[in-house]
């Protein structure tokens, strides 16, 4: 492999700015580049800093420290050192040009971290985790996402792996038998192995509500007709003045986007255009963007004023409500009540406000961690979650393991034997993507793709 450098830390102005450098020839870059008084930093012991100056054409670039790793003890298991300068763009820029310069290439996005996976010290489950613990919204979010580093979840997958190693052995041992001579137990005992198995790949599975949700962000919906409220429903859990708020309808024709956390999750709050029958073609086009928000939604919560009487359209967006996903904040508890329906809908939680007199606010965030808690623990630990590559790949292993079932409860034993291997073997070919025991470079380079450069 060749010698690969990037600037590490975050751009804009800052204390610190630090320039990894990590192949074969980063001990002669940084014998060229750091000038400090007594040995060499390639003389020098691993895990120690060095302090003196960056020069380079007899320029001097900068003073600061410099931090030696050898491989494999290091972040990519190559010989690594990490030059930590004064913080801001230009000197940062300036010292990543000497290291090109001097032999190194520029590093793609995401190249260290593969570095480290291609030599065999993280698996591609912890490689992954790496940028969710840079992209971590809350505190569960990233005690989720360090669990997944340290390597809990690419233990549950070895699991995994290793009974369908353990499976395939077995059902390769049975055609060594002839069909008349096979031992009455060696079929049941094999659907009961894989009986366990498909049982623990559901459990994994059930992880990926709540992985969405740590990653991603629940996707919290606010609807309603115009005026109800939405947008001041939005400043209320934000904390702040970020929507509009006006006694006008229709004030908000676009969909407004902002992150939030309640209880340690992350979410994406969502204040869309106001529900009616609109004739302005650009508030046509909010409404639209509603209804497809609404369809991705993990949470909706539908507002409706009880100063006003309801009407047709009111009746309609009720019957859209689902059970599970909605709650029904009814706002305007301090005006004259208007509004009466014969049938409320079954099984959505129903929140009593008045949001300009901050009243209800507490009970309603209650509800939604209430609909939350109907899927997830709130109560456990955080746990290392499955992704929604993990997911597919899983549901692939499932489906392929199920088909061995199937196969192995015909009567014709060792016609079902023969091709019960193939999907076996693919199963565990599926399985084996999710930690990088099969891995191509399509795979990799999705993987890396949504890396920054420096990781």
């Amino acid at each position: 492999m060749d010698t690969i450098a990037a600037i590490v830390t975050a751009p804009g102005e800052s204390g610190v700015s630090i320039i990894r450098v990590s192949g074969p020839d980063t001990y002669p870059i940084a014998d060229h580049l750091f000038k400090c008084s007594g040995p060499l930093p390639s003389e020098r012991p691993e895990y120690t800093s060095v302090y003196g100056k960056i020069l380079h054409l007899d320029e001097e670039l900068d003073e600061g420290i410099l931090l030696l790793f050898r491989q494999p003890r290091s972040y990519t298991a190559e010989d690594v050192v990490e030059f930590q300068c004064h913080g801001g763009g230009t000197t940062a820029k300036r010292v990543l040009r000497a290291c090109l310069e001097s032999g190194a290439r520029l590093a793609d996005p995401g190249e260290f971290t593969r570095r480290a996976f291609l030599n065999g010290r993280i698996d591609l489950v912890q490689a992954e985790a790496v940028m969710d613990v840079v992209r971590a919204h809350s505190e569960r979010s990233q005690t989720a996402a360090l669990q997944q580093l340290e390597g809990k979840l690419s233990q549950e997958f070895d699991g995994l792996y290793n009974g369908l190693l353990e499976i395939a052995a077995q059902l390769e041992a049975t055609l060594d038998f002839p069909e008349d001579e096979l031992p009455e137990s060696v079929i049941p005992t094999i659907r009961t192995n894989i009986d366990t198995t498909l049982q623990k790949m559901d459990s994994l599975l059930n992880t990926w509500g709540e992985g969405h949700i740590l990653r991603d962000g629940a996707l919290v919906v606010l609807s309603g007709k115009p005026n109800v409220g939405k947008s001041t429903l939005l400043n209320c859990l934000l904390g702040h003045e970020r929507a509009i708020v006006s006694d006008i309808p229709g004030t908000t024709r676009d969909s407004l986007e902002e992150e939030f956390n309640l209880g340690g999750f992350p979410m994406r709050l969502v204040d869309t255009a106001g529900l009616r029958e609109a004739t302005d073609q650009i508030e046509k086009i909010g409404i639209q963007r509603t209804q497809k928000y609404l369809e991705k939604a993990d949470l909706h919560l539908h507002l409706i004023d009880l100063s006003q009487p309801a009407d047709e359209q009111t009746y309609e967006n009720l019957k859209d409500l689902i059970p599970g996903k909605s709650i029904l904040v009814c706002n305007k508890t301090d005006l004259p009540r208007l509004f009466h329906v014969e049938q409320w809908p079954e099984e959505i939680p129903i929140v009593e406000t008045a949001l300009l007199e901050d009243k209800g606010y507490e009970d309603l965030k209650n509800a939604i961690l209430g609909l939350l808690s109907t899927s997830i623990d709130l109560s456990a630990r955080p746990h290392a979650v499955i992704s929604e590559r993990h997911r597919h790949a899983l549901s692939l292993a499932q489906t392929e393991l199920q088909s061995v079932k199937e196969l192995l409860s015909h009567e014709e034993v060792e016609e079902s034997l023969v091709m019960a291997i193939p999907a076996l073997r693919e199963s565990l070919t599926r399985l084996g993507e999710v930690t990088g025991r099969e891995y191509h470079e399509d795979l990799l380079d999705k993987v890396f793709s949504t890396f920054c450069i420096g990781k």
